[in-house]
């Protein structure tokens, strides 16, 4: 059979909506300056789906800073992998600097967010050792840990009864293999907003011998009293051995980091194959990190503001009757019932006749009969901007509850 007849046998989950959805429903092309309102089809719309929580990526300083370093070291510079040609004395400071944010002894740049998980993940175990991560665990895990063949076990969300279950499996299994185990969870979980229980998960290391990963790629700059992260808002910082955070959110920009013991990191440092054999992070983008992350920790004024897009636009939906899950982050899902058919009708009216564009979840990366519209606040966008959205939501949803929507549908496909 030849390797390409998959092909065109089919496009997967998402991809079997390809024709009808690409351009519009996924792949759309915002427009124009990155803020509160962009340009999508040629018409102004108000945008909750750029993870740009701080506001930081169209800030003035941000852009001078970037093109500043474009013009004296171009996108080339420096040429190589870190080990053989690529290290400067920035990417260190950087990694250093990163480190001492998050309260950990050193750190290490990450080319990507979603490749460095993967490649830690893949470094830190062997075929000896345990792996137990929570069900919710992002794709970026999952892929680390089929890199690997050790032995898995995974706990339902935030159940720490079964968590314990799967400790105590793991720790029978890692005695006779002669391994170690590493418990995975995430400091915010990106779909839903809710946390992960860093404290009650740091409280079991005083039962069962194990390290602690965590994914804080939403956390980073957005959670914790100085914004490194989730376990500074837990007051559990010191109990996470493994700190993962990603430029990808509120530093918008590109690349990670992994934080941790000097140990820990020189292993990383010297094992990680997708660092040691990929070029270096181009000087822009580290000089631009190096600017956002001194802007996180000279000023609370962009995580405060945040905040208040957070609570006003929670607050707003909840006293609208809203479903928002169990969010305790700047995520904010609103969770509706319905299918594929009438997401399909909410997404364009909410684009087409209100001027919203919000992210649309259905099945299968949800239960079937459940829409979510996930909604991301950010320091630039106004009261004024959660108001309207509020006020416009509450029509959607009368709109949804009395079948008008499934009926416009109906029609549409007659």
């Amino acid at each position: 059979m030849d390797l390409f007849n998959k092909t065109t046998a089919g496009l997967g989950s998402i991809g079997q909506y390809a024709d009808e959805a690409e351009g519009y429903y996924v792949f759309p092309k915002l427009e124009g300056e990155l803020s509160n309102k962009m340009q999508f089809q040629g018409k102004e719309v108000l945008v909750w789906s750029l993870n740009n929580y701080l506001g930081l990526a169209n800030h003035p300083d941000v852009r001078k800073a970037d093109a500043d370093a474009a013009k004296e070291y171009g996108m080339a510079y420096p040429m190589g992998a870190r080990m053989m040609s690529g290290q400067t004395k920035y990417h260190e400071q950087l990694e250093q600097d990163l480190a001492t944010f998050v309260g950990k002894k050193a750190g290490y740049l990450l080319n990507y967010g979603y490749q460095g998980m993967v490649s830690i993940i893949d470094t830190l175990v062997d075929r000896h050792d345990v792996i137990v991560y929570d069900s919710d665990a992002h794709a970026c895990i999952l892929d680390g840990m089929r890199m690997q063949v050790c032995k898995r076990f995974v706990y339902p969300h935030n159940n720490m009864v079964n968590l314990e279950k799967q400790l105590e499996r793991a720790t029978k299994l890692a005695n006779k293999n002669g391994g170690g185990i590493l418990v995975i969870t995430e400091g915010v979980y990106g779909m839903a907003g809710d946390l992960g229980k860093l404290k009650e998960i740091a409280e079991l290391k005083k039962k069962f011998e194990f390290r602690l990963l965590v994914d804080d790629a939403h956390g980073f700059g957005t959670m914790g009293e100085t914004g490194a992260g989730t376990g500074e808002h837990f007051g559990v910082q010191d109990e996470i051995d493994v700190y993962f955070g990603t430029f990808a959110k509120s530093m918008a920009g590109i690349g990670g980091f992994v934080a941790g013991d000097k140990d820990v990191i020189r292993f990383l440092k010297y094992n990680m194959r997708s660092q040691i054999y990929a070029k270096s992070l181009p000087m822009p983008m580290v000089m631009g990190a190096i600017k956002r992350l001194e802007m996180i920790k000279e000023s609370q004024e962009y995580k405060d503001k945040l905040w208040v897009i957070v609570n006003a636009l929670q607050k707003g939906l909840k006293e609208q009757g809203f479903n928002l899950g169990d969010t305790e982050s700047p995520v904010t899902p609103v969770i509706l019932k319905g299918g594929v058919p009438e997401a399909t009708q909410i997404t364009a009216d909410l684009r087409e006749n209100y001027g919203i564009f919000c992210s649309i979840v259905v099945y299968p990366v949800i239960p079937k009969g459940m829409i979510l519209l996930r909604l991301i606040p950010t320091a630039v966008h106004t009261l004024e901007d959660v108001e309207y959205t509020v006020e416009c939501f509450s029509k959607v949803k009368e709109k949804l509850e009395n079948g008008k929507y499934a009926k416009e549908f109906k029609t549409m496909t007659a």
